[in-house]
């Protein structure tokens, strides 16, 4: 497991002694969190749940609250087009236990009974991070790959896809009615926009 710095844990649980221990139990990993005392008081943290977060996350999550309860809140974070970058643990009572292992089936991350391991709920954690940060540099990526596909022009485009698909130099110069020479110096361009060297590396950056 990496150790993420730069990280950020949500506290969500209605428990000011749970929020001032875990926030404690994170300092000694060097973790930092925010603490809410209720799913409510999350959702109305602007930063938290605006935009895409920039660095790895997770939310630990009472799963019963006043108000809205842990659940609910779950299932208003999965409807997050990122919501796989903020992985969820909830934190059950043992009467709760049977409602924390639905949610994992329903996508939460894992979750933790009390009262909990120290060693544990942190490992847990970290677990949680990696995942935050794959997914964050995944998205990069993406977004990187859209980018550059954007700047290609029509012409670029219709090369590089029968590049992609195997076709030599002269096959794609028939197949666009265009001169072998007009087809290298498109190939070239791409190449140059898309960051790539060779038309294995390009089919490569263009897999799902």
């Amino acid at each position: 497991m990496t150790q993420h710095l730069d990280a950020k844990i949500y506290l969500v649980d209605d428990d000011a002694g749970v929020r001032d221990a875990l926030a404690w139990l994170l300092r000694t990993r060097r973790l930092v969190s925010d603490g809410y005392d209720s799913a409510e008081a999350f959702l109305g943290d602007a930063h938290a749940l605006t935009s895409e977060p920039t660095t790895p996350c997770c939310v630990l999550l009472d799963v019963r609250m006043p108000g809205m309860s842990g659940l609910a809140l779950f299932e208003r974070l999965q409807a997050l087009p990122w919501q796989e970058a903020m992985p969820v643990i909830f934190l059950s009572g043992h009467a709760d236990v049977a409602t924390a292992v639905d949610a994992v089936k329903r996508g939460a991350f894992d979750f933790c009974e009390k009262p909990f391991s120290d060693n544990a709920l942190v490992d847990r954690v970290e677990r949680a991070l990696d995942q935050s940060a794959q997914v964050l540099a995944r998205r990069r990526v993406q977004r990187e790959l859209q980018q550059r596909l954007s700047s290609l022009t029509d012409r670029e485009r219709d090369v590089m896809d029968l590049v992609v698909a195997g076709l030599p130099n002269k096959l794609v110069a028939d197949q666009l009615n265009i001169s072998v020479r007009t087809v290298e110096v498109h190939r070239s361009r791409v190449f140059d926009k898309m960051g790539v060297k060779s038309a294995v590396e390009l089919a490569n950056a263009l897999r799902p």
